[in-house]
């Protein structure tokens, strides 16, 4: 009996998000590719029906939802509309979530294998290029700002972003890796000028400080 449509997709697909959640938790070098077909309910010897080595899956692990419109997002809570026209701020605040910092194994890749992807080929870095780019891209919808200096501040939020929550994760102290992750959404927030209300006051805390931007980072988006 031939299998439904989209069947080989759909398995392709567990196999993809397979290894995603172990490369998150382990690392590329210490997953083998019997581990990601049982985590895909599969045996190890279907894997080349789908991907010609370990390292061409590696380069399709790495997407996140900015490149892959598959790409589900298990940050409960955690909701990023890309259509929006305000869309900077949701991905500051979905990146440097408390949701995405606990939750690992389904972690942006950006976050979880920026090491792995810097040993890697050309094709992983090139994944992984294709999804900072389409980050910068999105976060550029955002900004007021016009030309060069629209691009590198999209370039800046993303790279804190980014680079924050791997500093934050890399912390024992959770207190202080929670507060890294405030000060990085406050200074991200006010690089991209989303700290403003129409009325030109700097939002902070629910308060608002008029022509003055308080430098205390504490608690800018306890949802995050």
């Amino acid at each position: 009996m031939p299998y439904p449509s989209g069947h080989r997709a759909a398995v392709k697909r567990n196999i993809i998000d397979s290894a995603r959640r172990l490369f998150n938790r382990h690392g590329f070098e210490n997953v083998s590719l019997s581990q990601i077909m049982a985590g895909a309910g599969l045996t190890h010897g279907g894997f080349y029906s789908y991907f010609k080595s370990k390292s061409d899956l590696y380069a399709e692990v790495l997407g996140c939802f900015f490149t892959d419109p598959q790409w589900k997002s298990c940050w409960e809570g955690v909701h990023v509309d890309l259509s929006s026209t305000d869309v900077g701020p949701q991905v500051v605040r979905a990146y440097l979530s408390r949701q995405h910092f606990e939750d690992v194994e389904n972690s942006c890749p950006m976050v979880a294998l920026p090491s792995d992807v810097a040993r890697s080929g050309v094709s992983a870095k090139r994944a992984f290029e294709t999804v900072f780019r389409a980050m910068v891209s999105v976060l550029e919808r955002s900004l007021a700002q016009n030309g060069h200096r629209r691009r590198a501040t999209a370039q800046s939020i993303a790279a804190l972003s980014i680079g924050g929550m791997i500093v934050a994760r890399t912390m024992v102290d959770r207190a202080l890796a929670d507060e890294l992750r405030t000060a990085c959404i406050a200074i991200a927030l006010d690089l991209g000028g989303w700290n403003k209300n129409k009325a030109g006051r700097w939002i902070k805390n629910g308060r608002r400080n008029n022509g003055k931007l308080r430098t205390s980072p504490t608690r800018v988006a306890e949802k995050s």
